[in-house]
């Protein structure tokens, strides 16, 4: 969390994020919108050199990758996370509160009820993916 869209706190973000990774040989897909701290060189230099593979909206359309930004709704309908205008300090400490529920203490129906943190810590349930259906004008969605 920065107080500014600059490519520096997101790198900053990404760099700790990384660090912290603990299944570094498993593949990785990094979802964003196409905001310019992500498209910027800098940032997806790291991403590449990470071997982290890119995944962008076509148009900033956050329905284009709804599974990714699940966690985003539930943050914000949830745990009123924007609800609260106070210092970065504060905010920081919200977000940190509600992301470490959401891992740690939440279980998640597409996760067999099972948290994040537990689901990535096993080897044998396998996280729930959902099947993709041609619709009639051909367009493809996620079930």
């Amino acid at each position: 969390m920065s107080n500014s869209l600059s490519v520096e706190g997101s790198l900053q973000a990404l760099g700790i994020a990384i660090k912290n990774r603990c299944y570094k040989k498993k593949p990785l897909i990094h979802h964003s919108d196409r905001g310019l701290q992500y498209c910027s060189n800098d940032y997806q230099e790291l991403l590449d050199q990470n071997g982290i593979k890119t995944s962008m909206t076509e148009k900033y359309d956050p329905y284009e990758n709804a599974v990714a930004e699940r966690i985003n709704g539930i943050l914000k309908q949830e745990f009123n996370i924007a609800k609260y205008e106070v210092n970065l300090k504060i905010n920081k400490q919200i977000n940190n509160e509600s992301i470490k529920i959401y891992n740690q203490e939440r279980p998640h129906l597409s996760n067999h009820m099972l948290t994040p943190n537990q689901i990535h810590k096993q080897c044998k349930i396998e996280m729930k993916t959902y099947k993709s259906k041609k619709l009639n004008n051909g367009v493809i969605v996620q079930l």
